[in-house]
């Protein structure tokens, strides 16, 4: 078993390296500002114990040797993104200049996050590559997979949480200077298409 100060060094550089979950949360909170990026981190932390339960039942073993199960499954969340992104670059722009981008409640906003991190496979599959690696095998594998799955969990929520916080500081300061540009919706609507291509190539995580 690896020691545990190794798994909380590997999990703090892992969490704080940009990957498609908190670049959904960058999106949500320069697009639509604090409370959306949080409730997008929130969601995204959410999404993280289907993946923890997952791991811990055998589901990410099934993904990893049943093909066509995790096609089906990284497909799906390639196209919910692309969805999102498309439905943002259609989002009209209100009358008064400040631009309307893809407009949902904060509980929409978190379980879009949620699916977000749901839908994406390689999540569940990095876990079993992962967190086995500092699993005690003399005690139950399925209580360490849980405790070491909500550790890196929380540390990567609040990772996320701190990216909206600054990037919704940004935002704002942003579309106060230049009026509202169309430049948030296309940017916004332009990294979700993005994140789902890159989820649909293979070899990509």
């Amino acid at each position: 078993m690896t020691p545990f100060p190794v798994f909380l060094t590997a999990m703090f550089l892992l969490n704080i390296t940009p990957g498609p979950d908190m670049l959904y949360v960058l999106a949500r909170a320069t697009g639509q500002g604090r409370a959306a990026g949080l409730a997008s981190a929130l969601g995204v932390g959410a999404g993280g114990f289907f993946h923890i339960f997952a791991v811990a039942f055998g589901l990410a073993g099934l993904l990893r040797t049943v093909p066509v199960a995790y096609n089906a499954l990284r497909y799906a969340g390639a196209a919910y993104l692309i969805y999102l992104g498309i439905r943002t670059l259609l989002a009209r722009t209100a009358a008064s200049g400040a631009v309307t981008v893809a407009p949902a409640s904060l509980t929409r906003i978190f379980a879009q996050g949620a699916l977000t991190n749901i839908l994406n496979p390689k999540v569940a599959l990095f876990f079993l590559a992962f967190l086995p690696q500092f699993i005690d095998p003399h005690r139950s594998a399925f209580g360490q997979t849980v405790r070491l799955g909500l550790i890196f969990d929380f540390s990567g929520t609040t990772v996320n949480v701190a990216v909206a916080l600054a990037a919704s500081s940004v935002g704002d300061a942003l579309r106060n200077r230049i009026g509202g540009a169309p430049v948030f919706r296309w940017l916004t609507g332009g990294v979700f298409i993005g994140l789902g291509l890159r989820l649909a190539q293979p070899g990509q995580r």
